[in-house]
């Protein structure tokens, strides 16, 4: 994982502190995000959409339909975002946090 300086690790998890990821332990595709968080030390809560019966029902009734990954913002406007796919969570992320693509 990216260690980074303090001040800026911790300007990065108050970004990331509007964030939440849904998603199954076992998906690939969930496993593929999970991995890039952990490179880039970034800390966003995992919620489990398959075991929890709230965090499914939520996901489905806010974010429109039962898929995962999905990456859930909390905007400053008040509004909230979902965002699927896996590899649009994962561009989405490098280019909001400004992360090193590589």
């Amino acid at each position: 994982p990216v260690i980074r300086e303090p001040e800026h690790q911790n300007a990065i998890d108050e970004s990331t502190a509007s964030m939440a990821i849904y998603q199954f332990e076992t998906c690939p595709f969930c496993v593929k995000v999970r991995r890039e968080l952990k490179r880039h030390s970034l800390n966003i809560e995992l919620r489990d959409a398959k075991n929890d019966p709230d965090v499914k029902a939520e996901l489905v009734r806010e974010g429109g339909r039962h898929k995962v990954p999905c990456l859930r913002t909390d905007n400053p406007d008040g509004s909230v975002s979902w965002l699927y796919e896996s590899s649009d969570i994962i561009a989405h992320l490098q280019g909001t946090l400004g992360l090193n693509r590589t």
